[in-house]
């Protein structure tokens, strides 16, 4: 398993009163319901990966125990193959939100956001510059250098979206019903154990040192300011995934077991708690201008929750309705930063560089 030294180094350096971001006047705990928050999450993550390790090694097994002959490992062992595989989906789609609802603040805060990039974020070594920071080390031997984030290797493999993570030449009717559906796939079962096994690491690893950071004030404003205006970035992916192009004509590999409006909510979610935390200390400045912000990133939500619930029955968003969405999301979000990022400045709060 890829350990993280740098980012585990930084995380102890940056605990305790005397982190660089630490106001002198704010106590050592920090700000505890964030924290619990964050803590929460990371705990429940771990719980979906173990389930998705423990799903992940039984394929792997019946793949192993049919010398990974896929034809005859689904001509003999077909149920066994899919009800493996339908775990581990349903631990994807349980660990998807588990993530999301927490990632504003991972990916928001500097010393924690690694793991966003390697949990979630990150690309292959094609794109130096946002690259995942792990190999993945396969039970076969073969090394993956910088494969991509493991959100997307594992929800690719299983939903049959990655050609390069799913066996070739191999009918993958996984369902045992005599015909392919979109969204079955056969994983290659060195590459997925590999990635689940990855997981599970990182999300334990991740778990630890949410125990031991100190949540400031500073962490909070930065977050907001980070990871608030991103809805542009995230209505293109939905628009080119398979919710809005159609099953089977996306561009966008990702997305497919969750809707990116789900995703959307979920991050909004986190940021909306977060921002209730740091609202009293804008308040005691401009209490106008707290409301007025409390307020708007409010009604960002609701509006996420909205399109998220108006899809998930049945409505269809068209490419250009995506669009004037993102546009109008990414609007009201850069307005909302900006108003976060003006109050730290009036309270003479730390915005991070990432």
């Amino acid at each position: 398993m890829l350990a993280l030294p740098t980012l585990a180094a930084a995380l102890i350096t940056g605990c305790g009163s005397d982190d660089s971001s630490s106001d002198s006047d704010q106590p050592d705990a920090g700000l505890t319901a964030v924290k619990s928050y964050l803590t929460e999450h990371t705990s429940d993550l771990v719980a979906r990966t173990a389930e998705m390790k423990t799903a992940g090694n039984a394929y792997y097994d019946l793949a192993k125990a049919n010398g990974f002959n896929y034809r005859k490992l689904l001509a003999s062992d077909c149920k066994a193959v899919d009800a493996a595989l339908a775990d581990a989906k349903d631990a994807f789609v349980k660990a998807n939100p588990a993530y999301e609802e927490m990632e504003g603040i991972v990916a928001g805060i500097p010393r924690t956001a690694q793991y966003d990039t390697d949990l979630d974020a990150g690309s292959d070594a094609s794109d130096p510059e946002s690259a995942v920071s792990f190999n993945l080390s396969l039970p076969d031997g073969k090394v993956l250098k910088q494969p991509g984030n493991l959100f997307f290797l594992i929800e690719t493999a299983l939903y049959g979206t990655n050609d390069d993570l799913t066996v070739k030449g191999v009918k993958p009717d996984v369902n045992c019903d005599g015909k392919v559906g979109f969204g079955e796939g056969l994983p290659d079962a060195n590459i997925f154990k590999a990635a689940v096994d990855e997981m599970d690491s990182q999300a334990n690893d991740l778990n630890k040192d949410a125990g031991e950071i100190v949540i400031t004030p500073s962490d909070a404003f930065t977050a907001i300011t980070v990871m608030t205006p991103t809805m542009s970035e995230y209505f293109e992916q939905w628009k080119l995934s398979a919710f809005v192009a159609g099953a089977g004509k996306q561009s966008e590999q990702g997305f497919v077991a969750t809707s990116r409006l789900s995703d959307i909510a979920d991050i909004l979610t986190g940021l909306d708690f977060t921002y209730e935390e740091i609202e009293p200390l804008i308040a005691e400045k401009n209490p106008d201008q707290a409301e007025q912000t409390a307020s708007e990133l409010s009604k960002l939500l609701s509006t996420a929750e909205d399109l998220r619930d108006r899809e998930a029955a049945g409505e269809k968003f068209t490419p250009r309705q995506a669009d004037q969405l993102g546009a109008e999301m990414q609007a009201r979000a850069e307005r909302i930063a900006g108003q976060v990022t003006q109050a730290a400045k009036d309270l003479d709060i730390e915005i991070q560089e990432s």
